[in-house]
């Protein structure tokens, strides 16, 4: 057994400032520490694929991260690990606690299964993994290799955590507090008939854009709508990982809070992860602005309805804990908010609801560049452009 401050405050000279996950008995003492860490940032996901997702957006913003959650939520986790985390080449440190292990300590009758394929899992994904150090003078080794495979590999490392390897650690920290309830600006006003194109409110986004700002776009259309309008080294284009561009810019957001970061989503993708919006109102992050492109479909795919035609994403939004939301239904009015609201000096974590028209002004190519050249050209481009930390 070892203490939390052990690890951690070797982790920490190891470059990792961020951790983020879901809730385990096993990590208690672990979890506790980092939030009562002055230096440290935690930032509790709404699940163990967001907590991925946050991860990987502070990784590729310089922040090393670590994720950590029970291995019943591994099945949640899969899905970045295999389709962004695996394809962009992200390496971030995960732990995840071995509930029902076989042979040892009893526990629940939902983790008896889990418990039996936890670390077969892990083979099977092609994820590196060694069990969690229990005795102090195993944690350098045990950080040295996690840290030489994920900057050589460029994938995630693995630490699964047996009951009883960390010693208790009471929370310190205390309760939060609500934020108080943001406001809404409505300029809606226009007919079916005249919504805009999805590359015209692109365009409209891109030529507002400083030489520093980031934009991440979520997987299917519209990355690959914003790759045709212009390839650049400050776009990220996601693939897979439905729902985690949110979660991506977040921890962006989080690791690089002198730029302005833009995520551009879709209904169907927002709706997939709509707990996100909880994590990001919390954290509110105001460098980070949160542009949802509402067509009502699920496009990329052929076209099947979402539910957003029932769903208020901006009063959502402001439930969660967004300061601001908007919602516009042409170009001339988003452009007009960007123009008199985002360069006021009165910065803050914004939601921007973009009702669209289904389609597209054109055929649609696929980006030459692989997503993973795609990143370390991202990542070499934060490193020469200014406001980075």
């Amino acid at each position: 057994m070892i203490q939390a401050e052990d690890f951690i405050t070797q982790a920490t000279a190891a470059g990792f400032g961020l951790y983020t996950g879901v809730p385990c008995s096993y990590l208690q003492p672990f979890i506790n520490y980092v939030i009562d860490a002055p230096n440290l940032r935690y930032v509790g996901a709404a699940n163990e694929g967001d907590a991925l997702a946050i991860a990987s957006g502070a990784q590729i913003g310089g922040m090393r991260a670590v994720v950590m959650f029970q291995n019943s939520g591994l099945g949640n986790a899969v899905n970045p690990l295999t389709s962004l985390n695996a394809i962009l080449r992200i390496p971030v440190l995960v732990i995840v606690t071995l509930r029902g292990e076989p042979g040892g300590p009893a526990d629940e009758p939902q983790h008896e299964l889990m418990g039996a394929i936890t670390t077969s899992m892990l083979d099977l994904m092609q994820l590196p993994w060694e069990y969690f150090p229990t005795d102090a003078a195993q944690i350098a080794s045990t950080l040295a290799r996690a840290t030489r495979h994920m900057d050589q590999a460029r994938t995630p490392y693995v630490l699964v955590m047996k009951k009883g390897s960390v010693a208790a650690h009471a929370l310190q920290a205390a309760v939060p507090t609500p934020h108080p309830r943001g406001t809404l600006t409505d300029r809606r006003g226009a007919s079916q008939a005249m919504l805009p194109w999805r590359s015209d409110v692109l365009e409209a986004l891109r030529q507002r854009l400083r030489s520093t700002d980031v934009i991440v776009a979520s997987t299917g259309f519209t990355g690959r709508e914003l790759y045709a309008l212009g390839d650049h080294a400050n776009q990220i284009y996601m693939v897979g990982s439905m729902g985690c561009a949110s979660s991506l810019g977040l921890g962006l957001a989080v690791a690089q809070p002198r730029r302005r970061i833009f995520v551009v989503d879709g209904d169907g993708a927002l709706l997939m992860r709509l707990g996100a919006l909880a994590t990001i109102g919390n954290e509110r992050p105001s460098n980070l602005v949160h542009v949802l492109l509402d067509n009502g479909q699920h496009e990329s795919t052929g076209g099947q309805a979402t539910v957003s035609h029932n769903t208020d994403f901006p009063a959502i939004a402001l439930a969660c804990g967004y300061p601001r939301a908007v919602a516009v239904d042409s170009v001339v009015s988003m452009a007009e908010w960007m123009d008199t609201s985002l360069d006021t000096g009165s910065a803050a974590l914004t939601f921007v609801e973009v009702a669209i028209r289904a389609g597209c002004k054109s055929e649609l190519p696929r980006p030459k560049i692989r997503p993973d050249a795609a990143i370390a050209r991202f990542e070499q481009w934060m490193r020469t452009t200014g406001e980075s930390t």
